[in-house]
């Protein structure tokens, strides 16, 4: 099963190439799904209500990978790898749910073809479980936070092959074609990356009565009890769960809004692969400048800062949108169609722009801020639901806009989503952690 190339994890440059092509993998399917078809999907004349809860729907996995988790380690194979046999086989679930979905005609058949993707982007979770496990397993401590920081950009290419590479080839080749792309570039990685793996036997599971399926089941509710107890261990951990389930921050810039707006706007595939491409890289050096900044000054004054400061360009374009008479998505097709004023379409360029540096400066400092009121005892529990959650925001948050879209228009839809992300702000002054005193220092205020 194994072909004859170098093992990426006997190295420290090759682990960190290993996992950063990994996690491109996983940023792929977003990428092109969320992206790439719901952009295609509004060309096609699929209404905002319906692309929103669509794209909602992609993120609905990933909200609950932490289930995969007790699967990805309960049923294993020393042989050919207990976490590489988990990861070649996700990464062939995906391939094959792309292939199975190129033929379905998601305008007349839009239910069928997001359960297919919906079973696609669940392949991508679990591998993304596996991988995080493999990572655990492989990597010296002192390799961890570079390798991290590979991970991360290694997502962000791949939403942006997934995403700008697919549009930007859809110009040159029928949109169709674009699957067997993506299918080649996740086949890559599995043949020259996972394939050749060499990963070493992990330490034998004791042997137990119970079934393999009732072991499952047991992790699941121990994840579940540690999570409880762990939310309501402290009153920062209890915020941080009504925090972990509000926008931070608007959000309408980075979900299904954008691309239908600019399919609107009369963008071609081509200009929106470069604004999605622009978008990715801004967001990606923010996000490393924000972290850098939260250390500096506090995380949640930093957080608070930047939170607020996504709702700028939100409102900026909801008011253009609303001086420009620019107010209900328009039938596409429709005879006389709106042209758009060129400062309507350049100050949608402007907000996107802007939007993506906003989001990039508190989206690291978020999971540190959960990181800091998470239990040490039980850091993987809690802190994969914290994430977990943050997910879920992402689903509903696009299904609410595309309802709110076609019932109230664009600049409302855009001034709710700004007051919705605000909300979190009442509530980051209670996640601070009371400063710990040590027994000496306490023993000396006391005498």
């Amino acid at each position: 099963m194994r072909l004859a190339l170098p093992d990426l994890l006997s190295t420290r440059r090759g682990r960190l190439t290993a996992f950063f092509l990994l996690y491109v993998t996983e940023g792929i399917p977003l990428g092109f799904t969320a992206t790439a078809i719901g952009t295609q999907m509004r060309r096609q004349g699929l209404t905002p209500d319906v692309i929103g809860a669509f794209v909602g729907s992609l993120y609905l996995p990933w909200a609950f990978k932490w289930a995969a988790g007790p699967f990805v380690d309960t049923f294993y194979s020393d042989r050919f790898g207990r976490r590489r046999l988990w990861i070649f086989l996700m990464q062939l679930g995906m391939v094959a749910t792309l292939l199975i979905a190129l033929p379905i005609n998601y305008t007349t058949q839009l239910g069928l073809f997001t359960m297919i993707i919906l079973a696609h982007n669940a392949f991508g979770a679990t591998q993304d479980v596996a991988i995080d496990a493999l990572a655990v397993q492989v990597l010296p401590d002192h390799e961890r936070g570079t390798a991290n920081g590979f991970m991360f950009a290694g997502a962000s290419v791949g939403q942006a092959i997934g995403g700008s590479g697919v549009l930007f080839l859809s110009g040159v080749v029928p949109f169709h074609m674009t699957y067997l792309f993506v299918v080649a570039a996740i086949l890559v990685v599995t043949i020259f990356v996972v394939l050749p793996l060499k990963e070493t036997p992990g330490p034998a599971k004791p042997k137990s009565a119970e079934g393999a399926l009732t072991a499952v089941g047991r992790e699941l509710w121990v994840f579940l009890r540690d999570s409880y107890r762990a939310f309501t261990g402290s009153r920062a951990a209890i915020v941080g769960v009504i925090v972990s389930l509000l926008p931070l921050g608007a959000y309408a810039l980075s979900l299904a809004l954008q691309s239908n707006l600019a399919v609107e706007l009369g963008f071609t595939d081509n200009q929106i692969a470069q604004l999605n491409l622009w978008s990715t890289v801004i967001f990606a050096f923010s996000c490393v400048s924000g972290g850098w900044l939260s250390d500096r000054f506090g995380r949640r004054r930093m957080l608070a800062l930047f939170v607020f400061l996504t709702v700028i360009p939100t409102l900026w374009l909801g008011w253009t949108m609303q001086q420009a008479g620019w107010i209900a998505p328009i039938v596409l097709d429709q005879p006389n169609r709106p042209t758009p004023s060129p400062a309507l379409v350049a100050t949608f360029w402007a907000a996107v722009l802007a939007y993506n540096v906003f989001q990039g400066l508190y989206y690291g400092v978020r999971s540190a801020l959960f990181m800091d009121v998470t239990t040490p005892a039980v850091a993987a529990t809690q802190f994969t639901a914290y994430m977990a959650m943050a997910n879920l925001v992402i689903t509903y948050s696009s299904w609410w806009q595309g309802l709110s879209i076609v019932r109230w228009g664009y600049p409302v839809t855009l001034g709710l989503d700004a007051a919705a992300g605000l909300i979190c702000l009442l509530f980051l002054p209670l996640m601070s952690l009371r400063p710990k005193v040590s027994p000496a220092l306490l023993s000396s205020k006391l005498s």
